[in-house]
């Protein structure tokens, strides 16, 4: 098929555990992902603050992060299922609950973020969209090191080519045929390429102060574009929507979204 031989490709090995204590208990490199991921968001705060950009002082921060980690763990958490395995959450409720199993979905944690937001903006008399922009700046941290992580655990696999860096991941299911590691891709375009961006607009321009919500119909938009371009490359791991992968249907609203919050008005300046 591929016109080379089978071990000119890379076999991949998953190794989900850093430090393993039993079979099912151990420190993951998925849960390490997103701990990283809140650690970059906090530490960024705090250079946001320090820097005069936002209101959020170190407490502040601290409790928005609580807030985000629920919205993002019970959003992502709630949105795999219902996105794309709606049948497994009503015949069983509990599964839920078994997140040593896997299975987050990240425009469930988007929805998930964006309650929290605007809980934390409503209770701290806030600037919503401000905060938007705030907390969407920081986010592709955390898609990056997950992506990372999707990786290293031979999850979420590309589809079958040929391609010189093709990987084989028969250990997780991906069979003996080199597939894309589209987990790479993701993590390069959703990741950094995002954060890079992102951070060039918030701290070379004004429009986090200025144009409060701009930022995050960005970060909406693009994201949106990049995930639907990577899922050219992934195997798709659920049924096709409208023929649609689900990742490329559900950034559609994404797109309209972000839309709305670039092109609305008026738009009020943050002090």
């Amino acid at each position: 098929m591929t016109g080379l031989p089978l071990l000119a490709y890379w076999v991949h090995t998953p190794h989900p555990f850093l430090i393993q204590f039993t079979e099912n208990i151990g420190i993951r490199y998925y849960g390490l992902a997103y701990l990283l991921g809140f650690v970059a968001a906090a530490w960024l705060f705090r250079l946001y603050h320090r820097a005069g950009r936002t209101p959020l002082d170190a407490n502040a921060s601290m409790d928005l992060m609580v807030a985000l980690v629920i919205g993002v763990i019970v959003g992502g958490r709630l949105g795999f299922f219902l996105l794309y395995q709606p049948e497994v959450i009503f015949s069983r409720p509990l599964a839920f609950f078994q997140v040593w199993e896997g299975g987050m979905a990240s425009h469930g944690g988007f929805v998930g973020v964006g309650l929290a937001i605007s809980w934390f903006a409503y209770r701290r008399k806030l600037n919503f969209l401000h905060l938007c922009d705030v907390v969407l700046s920081a986010a592709p941290a955390g898609l990056l090191f997950g992506r990372l992580a999707n990786f290293i655990n031979g999850e979420l696999w590309g589809r079958i080519s040929v391609v010189p860096w093709a990987v084989i991941f028969e250990h997780t299911g991906g069979g003996k045929s080199p597939r894309h590691p589209s987990q790479l891709y993701e993590a390069a375009l959703e990741g950094a390429l995002l954060l890079g961006y992102l951070q060039w607009r918030f701290w070379r321009t004004e429009v986090a102060r200025r144009q409060p919500g701009q930022l995050a119909g960005e970060f909406l938009i693009i994201y949106a574009l990049v995930r639907s371009f990577c899922e050219q490359f992934r195997e798709p791991d659920a049924g096709l929507i409208l023929g649609l992968s689900r990742g490329t249907f559900y950034s559609i609203f994404m797109i309209v979204v972000g839309l709305g919050l670039i092109l609305r008005r008026p738009k009020a300046t943050v002090a």
